[in-house]
């Protein structure tokens, strides 16, 4: 009984594309247990989901920003830009890029850095690459080679989002861009986003989010189950990847939920952003040294 119900497989007919939308705890009892969490619409014990996220990456290490562009129809381009832009780095500003991997976001970064600095001799502080994957890791120091961009601006550091190789209060912003529904347990990874964060740092978030209108949510859903999976299959050779994608979004906390989890990490002035109707959102929040205050 434990393994079927583990296995969280359903076949929904007719109202398959509504159906995947409502899917919540009842479709997988395991999950009321602690030591379970999810992977996808399937409950896996907590200890084994990380090495199952870490070789769905490192088999599409090298097509993943391939990937992007086809699965979001470019659009991923244009939320990293404003994703960056609203954070406005700064020469001397010490940013912690977690699960940057290929380095999409952190080479924005480096770029708004190169901007304020203007050529002067003003301390350009380094960009730093934190990833669990090794081979996403790899793809970003390929790329940052190719770019010209030198170790004084970007560094790639082996590191777990949920016990991070960092000092505490060490950092001006923590960024994660589409990594966070990846982590074990999203809770420790605030936690340590808040430890590493100096008083009156930010903590800045992109990810995948619940659409806020229903036929736009419809339409969404059946691009995301029919076709992100086919081309997954197509580009990457890999449908199971893109499907466990898919299905992670879904899992992943509504903008509300999630920012009651910010809260709840001690976090003040949390908000969140929607683009295109919540199918991404954008989050914000700063550590600002007072009691934390838990809602």
């Amino acid at each position: 009984m434990l393994s079927s119900l583990s296995s969280c497989v359903f076949h929904l007919g007719k109202q398959r594309w509504r159906q995947y939308r409502k899917i919540s705890s009842l479709s997988c009892l395991l999950q009321s247990f602690n030591e379970y969490t999810h992977f996808g619409y399937r409950s896996v014990p907590k200890e084994a989901k990380t090495s199952l996220v870490g070789s769905v990456f490192s088999d599409v290490a090298s097509k993943y920003d391939l990937m992007n562009d086809w699965m979001s129809l470019g659009l991923h381009r244009i939320w990293k830009d404003l994703f960056v832009m609203s954070l406005a780095p700064t020469a001397d500003m010490r940013i912690l890029d977690v699960a940057g991997g290929t380095g999409d976001v952190a080479f924005r970064i480096v770029e708004s850095k190169r901007k304020d600095s203007g050529g002067s001799a003003k301390q350009v502080e380094p960009v730093v690459v934190v990833d669990i994957n090794e081979d996403m890791l790899r793809v970003g120091k390929e790329r940052a080679k190719e770019r010209g961009y030198r170790e004084s601006e970007i560094m790639f550091v082996h590191g777990n989002a949920e016990k991070l190789p960092a000092a505490s209060e060490t950092v001006d912003a923590y960024v994660i861009s589409f990594g966070m529904r990846n982590v074990t347990e999203p809770e420790l990874a605030l936690q340590e986003a808040y430890r590493v964060l100096r008083v009156g740092g930010r903590f800045h978030m992109l990810e995948f989010a619940q659409v806020q209108n229903d036929v736009l949510g419809y339409l969404y859903d059946m691009y995301s189950f029919s076709v992100i999976p086919w081309i997954g299959q197509l580009v990457a050779n890999n449908r199971d990847a893109y499907q466990y994608l898919v299905e992670s979004i879904r899992k992943f906390p509504s903008q509300e939920e999630f920012s009651k989890m910010m809260k709840n990490a001690g976090f003040q002035q949390v908000s969140y952003r929607n683009y295109h109707q919540g199918i991404v959102a954008q989050y914000s929040g700063f550590k600002l040294g007072q009691d934390r205050n838990p809602l």
